[in-house]
């Protein structure tokens, strides 16, 4: 199996983590995700650095998920507001 954390430093994808984190992932299969908001008119380059990583996640012996919000995508990305988000319809 292959350093995750060793392809990403070497790659210039990461700076700094948690020490124990490297042996954690060492130490085993893990699985990691990255979340997706379906309510976004299309994707864009910050989307494409999390499924880089799961890519080279994978490469490294590990299992990737990509998830596309279902309840989250309902609610919306809050980020830059400051007031509640109206839920969304499941046809939205």
């Amino acid at each position: 199996m292959r350093n995750f954390v060793e392809e990403l430093r070497w790659r210039g994808m990461i700076q700094d983590i948690m020490p124990e984190t490297e042996q954690h992932l060492l130490e085993g299969l893990r699985a990691a995700y990255v979340g997706i908001d379906p309510t976004a008119d299309s994707l864009h380059i910050g989307h494409l650095v999390g499924v880089m990583m799961l890519r080279h996640f994978q490469n490294c012996g590990h299992k990737p998920y990509a998830l596309v919000g279902g309840a989250t995508g309902m609610i919306g990305d809050p980020s830059g507001k400051s007031t509640e988000r109206n839920l969304l319809t499941e046809e939205a």
